[in-house]
């Protein structure tokens, strides 16, 4: 079961709806073993594309030193559908490479960046195999940290 704070699922859902029909992506990062989620993480798509998504490589490294020097891994990954629903593709099972993380899918495609609601789902993806996975939002009152 993902456990995510609502001031980051609205994060999350803001994200995808601000980058659509491109789609969104980034991380949740937290600490180490704790399969917490604490500090969202927005990344740039670098295919700037409605139907892939790519990090620039460089960002990405320089994030994994940055998570190694605060003691932090991914908890969940995160990217948008713009058009389709929020299930992995294949090309997203192919390169689901934290077995440990969440992976999260929000859909886009009933609303785009209008008002209304989105298609929010977490799975866990290992060698290959898509389990779909309960999604609890804790209410708080924090505003989750952010960082670029």
């Amino acid at each position: 079961m993902l456990r995510i704070d609502q001031a980051t699922y609205d994060a999350i859902v803001e994200h995808a709806k601000r980058d659509h029909p491109v789609e969104a992506c980034g991380m949740v990062a937290g600490p180490v073993g704790s399969d917490r989620p604490t500090r969202l993480i927005e990344m740039v798509n670098a295919a700037g594309s409605p139907t892939f998504y790519e990090y620039d490589s460089t960002d990405l490294l320089h994030l994994y030193r940055e998570l190694d020097d605060r003691d932090e891994e991914p908890v969940v990954i995160y990217h948008s559908h713009s058009a389709t629903e929020a299930y992995p593709s294949v090309t997203d099972i192919n390169l689901a490479s934290e077995p440990g993380a969440h992976y999260v899918l929000v859909s886009t495609r009933e609303h785009g960046n209008n008002p209304g609601p989105v298609e929010f789902r977490s799975y866990r993806i290992v060698d290959g195999v898509v389990t779909e996975e309960e999604v609890m939002i804790e209410r708080t009152n924090d505003t989750p940290e952010e960082s670029s």
